[in-house]
């Protein structure tokens, strides 16, 4: 190979999931695809039920792995026994197993003797996200010495202890099943163990992973998921007539943890004064819908709470700069995307401070709660609803702090920091190589002698 100075890095990267078409996580890793692939020279391998909307995009640095005709037909079972009304989320993820399990050893055969002759100077492993698969690829990088960064993984976190009930909704009592496979799951402790570094979205899975494996801080570092677009930013201009009513927002899956329920019931609370001067969108869709439209008119709401249904993710940019202020008392988000696209539109967010959102929401840029109970949530949803819309300048300036904090995690700041991981990896993997060059040569001449 030249010289690293001279070229560009070589970088594989192992993203099963990879979709500019599809919410969520794929869309996720398919955006740090795009901006590494400008800084690096990046061989992607991905499922190659990824391939459509892949090569829309035009790129031909990808090499997809399909799946054998047994796992086709079980891939397509998986959704009808854990989808059964509610999506039981620990069930899901069990059974689709193996349908990773066949990619990562996919992954492994055509990739191995490749990674062997340092044909790579990087092996990234970016998704699934969840901090519950195995890479057999690391036994290649460990062959060569090539430096292999997992992450960022983010998730494993418990439901808030005042939360029982929702809790049960989710159906967390089968959430033993993430424990239960540390140590079923053939090569998920190797994977951590000998990963060069890892890369957290959370400070929740970073100190879960920590005690986990007992990984010293040089190996495990923080770095959030989620990001946006450069053109996302957007200084919206939001009069603040006293006459004008405060739009209030909500965006996500209407399922329980979400709490959209805890917004309702806040603005039931108001008083008459303040409840007169609010509206609230509620954009989304999922199995709590009927039950929240029922509250709404119970609490004689009708008037102040509007349900647009589902909104395709490009369209959501609209409801985002006709708000004012963006309410998101989920209890148990590891991620939370939503919440930096509200920051990056100037919207001061009342949010839970818990997992990934309490730490993207600064208090300069709105307010955190304490997950005490479902009770104590309402109340405080209530109190912070009061004081910003009764609070102009309180809000104006926590716009201009929302937009500055959403800065951060625009993609390609965020692939150059990758890109500085993977340089400093390459440096400590060489050192690593030359002082067990020296260690041969010494032994040598000690035996010689």
């Amino acid at each position: 190979m030249q010289p690293l100075n001279n070229r560009k890095l070589k970088v594989l990267l192992i993203a099963e999931q990879c979709n500019p078409e599809w919410p969520s996580v794929p869309l996720v890793v398919y955006n740090f695809f795009k901006e590494i692939n400008q800084i690096a020279e990046v061989t992607l391998v991905t499922h190659d039920r990824n391939q459509p909307a892949l090569e829309k995009k035009g790129y031909e640095n990808i090499a997809y792995i399909s799946e054998s005709a047994a796992i086709k037909h079980y891939y397509k079972t998986v959704p009808s026994l854990a989808m059964k009304g509610r999506v039981n989320w620990p069930l899901y993820h069990l059974l689709s197993y193996p349908v990773y399990a066949e990619f990562d050893h996919s992954v492994y055969q055509a990739f191995k003797d490749q990674v062997i002759r340092g044909e790579y100077d990087v092996v990234h492993a970016i998704s699934p996200i969840m901090p519950r698969y195995p890479y057999k690829i690391i036994k290649a990088c460990q062959k060569r010495n090539i430096p292999f960064l997992l992450g960022p993984v983010n998730g494993g976190i418990p439901f808030p202890p005042g939360f029982r009930e929702t809790a049960k909704q989710e159906n967390a009592s089968l959430n033993f099943l993430r424990a239960l496979g540390r140590y079923l799951i053939p090569g998920y402790v190797e994977t951590y163990k000998k990963s060069t570094r890892i890369l957290s979205g959370s400070s929740y899975t970073l100190n879960l992973l920590q005690k986990l494996f007992a990984l010293p801080d040089d190996r495990i570092s923080l770095l959030f998921e989620n990001g946006i677009d450069r053109d996302a930013l957007m200084e919206v201009k939001r009069s603040y007539t006293p006459d004008r009513p405060i739009n209030l927002l909500f965006v996500g899956r209407l399922v329980p943890y979400k709490c959209a329920d805890v917004v309702i019931e806040a603005i039931g609370k108001l008083q008459s004064s303040v409840q007169n001067r609010v509206n609230l969108t509620i954009v989304g869709d999922g199995s709590e819908k009927a039950s929240l439209e029922q509250m709404v008119q119970k609490l004689n709401l009708g008037d102040r709470v509007n349900f647009t249904g589902w909104v395709p993710q490009e369209e959501t940019v609209n409801y985002y700069r006709k708000a004012d202020v963006f309410c998101f008392p989920s209890i148990r988000e590891f991620g939370g995307a939503v919440v930096i696209e509200a920051m990056a539109c100037g919207l001061p967010s009342i949010v839970v401070d818990y997992g990934g959102i309490g730490e993207y929401v600064t208090n300069k840029a709105g307010f955190k709660i304490e997950p005490r109970s479902r009770e104590y949530l309402v109340e405080q949803m209530t109190e912070k609803i009061k004081i910003l819309v009764e609070n102009p300048q309180l809000r104006s300036q926590m716009s201009v702090h929302a937009i500055a904090r959403a800065k951060e995690f625009i993609w390609s700041n965020k692939a150059l920091k990758i890109h500085e991981i993977y340089q400093s990896m390459l440096v400590s993997s060489e050192s690593v190589s030359e002082a067990n060059e020296s260690s041969k040569l010494t032994s040598k001449v000690f035996h010689t002698a």
